[in-house]
Parts: structure tokens; C-alpha cells; sequence
């Protein structure tokens, strides 16, 4: 699964078609946009009005689904990692993590010190590159006026070139810790088959220091961007860590004052199925109602957990904590860039081989649970094994069908304002608002097409 093309089909409204709808006998109006551009996969978005008013918001997620779950089963506990990261191109290490994380609470086995922090670099080389393709080639084209990375180029090719030299640095840390940059292969349960040399990583340093003075010039660059007044008033769910800005470790979290452990995340955050998706979405089955994770999520609650610099960088721009913002999540991400090259520095700049990569374990019946920060949000496992180590089940639930209901709400909010505007604009401006989460489609089962009626 790689990023999808930068190549931009835009919205295009059309004139009305079709016979009158049958149960108000008015004739509909539908807009369609084939393809949403500029996030991974594919899926649609239906809007109907009627009367004027807003009826239906379905965001449609109609690729088949996938049964990485069901491929699970009767594997050995060991191929976890390397099945699941093949869910995502783009955040593999998300899924390797989160599996290592579980399959290890099942075995009753806890790595030490120095693979705990390997993992969180291989985990900040994800979120360097993904953030960074994100910011620069994805996202920063709907701020100025854009179809997208390839038109932006054209006139600053510099700002283009800086997202690559960032992302190529993540990139580098994923091939020397994971051996390849796309679905790496070292990633073990108990710890990795090889311990990285201390050489290379030291030699990343330079590219590091560099990386991270551009990526303080790109959280400036973005945080001058016009943004949208919009304020919504997210209930968001992250990781958290006292003492380490969420990636690994940590208590779930609700801004209302939720604290679970990942053991219990079933029983709060509830799943289900929509006629409209093949993707299921999730609520809180305490209150019924959605919520929001990301970087904004991270950002709201961990800010003190972020690294000097991006925190002193924070206060600079004038960062308002919490953040209700969607478009401003193109901040946060940013700021995360520029915590996970620094955490990268401090990791590398102390780091020491282990004595031996990965903690060795004997097979055993258990069950087991966690939950680590993808790029795009809390993603959870949860797996059963038999005492020969094959999986007897597995539960996985990415971020992006987690969101999902969370993008709809926003959509409900943002439409009213816009109804009397042309189907282009309203598509344009829902697309626009969808891309802001950064939605890995594919790994919840791909996206965009846009319906809208007009009763």
C-alpha cells in the first residue's frame, strides 16, 4: 500500500439529474467527486438536503474488507508483526508496535530499558516521515490554493523539497532499526532480531540537527497559515505517560477524566456497523457519543510531555491549549515532527547496543492488549493464544475507523454555514475538512466520492 498520487481531480457540480425522488416527488441535485485526493485509499461521502436542510452525512467506506484479523488465526504468535504491517504502507510500525505490545502482555514478558527506547525511535521515524509527507505534500495545498504538491511546486519548489529532506530522515532511522523503510522486518515479539550497530545511527546525527531546524521553520510556516474559525468541541482520547509524550507507554485517556488501561478498551469504546461503510466506526458506550484522537488529541492533553524545543516552539506561535480547531491539526502534526527528530537526537545521542536484541519466552495460554499512537490516533490490539503459541484470535482497531464518526459530526457542523453556496464549494470544503485528519483509509477497509442532493 503506498501514498496515494498527488495527481488532484476536484469536485465539479452538476445540473440536476434524475427523476424526482420518489417519496417527495422534488427532483435532486448530486455532486460528485470521483476520487477525494491527497489521503490513502478510497470511499464517498453522501450529503442529501431536504427543504433546505441538511438530512444525511454518510461518509462511505465501500472498499472490501480486508480480514487481516481472520488471517490471524492459527498463525504463530511470532508472525504477528510482520502480518500486521501489512495493513499500512504508510504506518506499519503503528501496527508492529501495538502487536508486539499485546503479544508480549499475553506472554507475560517485558523487554528492558534499551528496547523499550528502540522502539520509540523506530516509532518517531514513522511519525517524522508520515507527518512530514502529510504536512508538506497532502495538506498544505488546500492553505494555498492548491489542486495539489505537484501544482505547489511549480512556484515553491523549496517548501516541497524541505517535506522530502524531513521525511527522507524518517525514512533512514526505519531502515537502520527496521531494516527496509516499508514494512521493515526486524521487529520482533520480545524485542527485534537485530540490534542496530551505534555507527549508523550516530551518523544520522547530522541529518537529524538539520532536519529538525526545518522542521521548526515548517511549524512556523504553517502556524501563518489562514485558518477557518471553527470551534468544536471535541471530546479526544489519547495516551498518556507522565513522563514521555504518548507513543508506547501509557494510561488511555479522555479529556472528561477517563483513565483506563488498554484491558478495559472494549468496554468503553464500542464498535458498529453503519449500512453506509465497510468500515465500522466506534462510540463511547458510556455517553453514546464520538470522539476525536491525533495529534490534536496528543497535543491537547501532553503538551508539558513534549521535548523542550517543540514545547518552547509552541509557546512561540502561540499555541492555545486545548485546540478545537480540526484545520489546525496541520500545526500539531507539525509540532509532533518537530518532538519526535528531537526525541530521536536524545535517543541516538545515548544510545548503547543491547546485550541481547529481543527477551526470550516459552509459548503459553494467555490473552493480551495494547495501544500505541499511530501517526493518525490510538490504534488497538488485543490477541489469544493457545499454549502450542497460535493465535486463537485477534481484534484490531485502527484510528481512522475510530475517527470516522468524529469526521462525519464535523461535517454536520461545517455544512449549514455553506448550503447556499455551488455543490463545487461544498465539496471542495468537505474535502478539505476530511483531509485534515490525515485519513488512512485502507487500514480501516479506503475512500472518496461525494453525493449531494438537494431536496
Amino acid at each position: 500500500m503506498t501514498a496515494p498520487e498527488d495527481s488532484s481531480s476536484r469536485s465539479s457540480g452538476q445540473p440536476p439529474t434524475g427523476p424526482a425522488d420518489p417519496r417527495d416527488g422534488i427532483a435532486t441535485r448530486t455532486i460528485r467527486v470521483e476520487n477525494l485526493t491527497r489521503v490513502e485509499g478510497e470511499g464517498g461521502l453522501d450529503i442529501r438536503l431536504r427543504d433546505g436542510q441538511l438530512d444525511v452525512v454518510e461518509l462511505r467506506i465501500f472498499e472490501p474488507p480486508r480480514f487481516f484479523e481472520a488471517m490471524l488465526r492459527g498463525r504463530p504468535l511470532e508472525e504477528a508483526p510482520d502480518i500486521t504491517a501489512r495493513i499500512c504502507g504508510i504506518c506499519p510500525v503503528a501496527y508492529q508496535m501495538s502487536s508486539v505490545h499485546a503479544m508480549e502482555a499475553a506472554l507475560g514478558i517485558t523487554p528492558g530499558e534499551s528496547i523499550r527506547l528502540l522502539r520509540r525511535l523506530l516509532y518517531c521515524g514513522e511519525w517524522i516521515e508520515s507527518h512530514a509527507l502529510h504536512v508538506h505534500l497532502l495538506h498544505a495545498p488546500d492553505f494555498l490554493g492548491y489542486d495539489g504538491s505537484l501544482e505547489m511546486a511549480r512556484d515553491f519548489p523549496d517548501l516541497v523539497t524541505r517535506g522530502l529532506q524531513i521525511r527522507k530522515v524518517g525514512n533512514r532511522l526505519l531502515e537502520i532499526l527496521g531494516g527496509r523503510a516499508v514494512h521493515p522486518i526486524n521487529v520482533a515479539v520480545g524485542g527485534f532480531f537485530q540490534s542496530p550497530r551505534r555507527q549508523p545511527l550516530t551518523e544520522l546525527i547530522p541529518e537529524l540537527e538539520r532536519a529538525l531546524q526545518l522542521a521548526i521553520d515548517a511549524t512556523r510556516w504553517v502556524a501563518g497559515f489562514d485558518f477557518p474559525d471553527v470551534d468544536s468541541a471535541y471530546d479526544t482520547v489519547c495516551l498518556f505517560h507522565p513522563d514521555d509524550y504518548p507513543l508506547c507507554e501509557g494510561r488511555i485517556e479522555t479529556s472528561d477524566g477517563v483513565s483506563i488501561t488498554s484491558d478495559d478498551f472494549e468496554a468503553l469504546f464500542v464498535e458498529r456497523q453503519v449500512p453506509h461503510s465497510t468500515a465500522m466506526q466506534a462510540i463511547r458506550s458510556d455517553t453514546g457519543e464520538t470522539y476525536l484522537l491525533g495529534p490534536l488529541a496528543r497535543i491537547n492533553r501532553c503538551r508539558e510531555q513534549l521535548l523542550p524545543t517543540a514545547r518552547r516552539l509552541a509557546d512561540e506561535i502561540g499555541w492555545v491549549t486545548p485546540c478545537n480547531n480540526p484545520f489546525r491539526m496541520i500545526i500539531a502534526r507539525s509540532l509532533e515532527i518537530v518532538h519526535a527528530i528531537e526525541e530521536s537526537l536524545q535517543i541516538i545521542r545515548r544510545y548503547q547496543p543491547p546485550k541481547t536484541p529481543r527477551v526470550r519466552f516459552q509459548p503459553r495460554a494467555g490473552s493480551g492488549s495494547a495501544a500505541t499512537e499511530a501517526p493518525r490516533g490510538l490504534l488497538y490490539h488485543r490477541y489469544t493464544v493457545n499454549d502450542a503459541g497460535e493465535i486463537e484470535h485477534a481484534n484490531i482497531i485502527p484510528p481512522t475507523s475510530q475517527n470516522q464518526s468524529q469526521i462525519e459530526r464535523d461535517l454536520r457542523a461545517l455544512l449549514p454555514a455553506m448550503l447556499t453556496e455551488s455543490d463545487t464549494v461544498v465539496a471542495e470544503r468537505c474535502e478539505k475538512l476530511i483531509r485534515c485528519y490525515d485519513p488512512c483509509i485502507s487500514c480501516s477497509t479506503h475512500f472518496l466520492k461525494v453525493n449531494l442532493e438537494r431536496g
